[in-house]
């Protein structure tokens, strides 16, 4: 399941992951926001809060993922990933080289750390 992240700054797309995630969960929350932003900021500020096991996204949600990215590959700004698995962390640093914007991994402690930095691309300081 996706859920909002309430507290996340105004022009970032902030989502909680949780248990299975579905196509539906991207087709009907994460497009509808992430699309809302792109049109209001012209860019897209995005952060997700994995708190589920990556192999808890069906087929379906890997291919709307996906779908995401390309959709809005010129758009992207920042995108936070947010989780203390090391192999997605380090996923999402080389990933970082291929796509436009930029691409940083946190991990879940700094959570309020990573909304700050998509929000404005500065971490807050120790």
């Amino acid at each position: 399941m996706i859920t909002i992240i309430p507290e996340a700054p105004e022009n970032v797309a902030a989502f909680n992951v949780t248990g299975e995630v579905t196509k539906e969960d991207f087709e009907n929350l994460v497009f509808p926001i992430v699309k809302a932003k792109v049109e209001h900021f012209h860019q897209l500020n995005y952060l997700l809060y994995l708190d589920t096991d990556i192999d808890n996204f069906t087929i379906g949600a890997w291919f709307e993922d996906v779908l995401l990215g390309l959709k809005n590959l010129i758009n992207w700004n920042r995108a936070a990933i947010v989780t203390d698995e090391k192999g997605i962390q380090n996923f999402t640093d080389i990933f970082s080289v291929l796509m436009p914007g930029e691409f940083k991994s946190f991990p879940k402690e700094n959570l309020y750390n990573a909304l700050y930095w998509c929000k404005n691309g500065n971490e807050v300081e120790a």
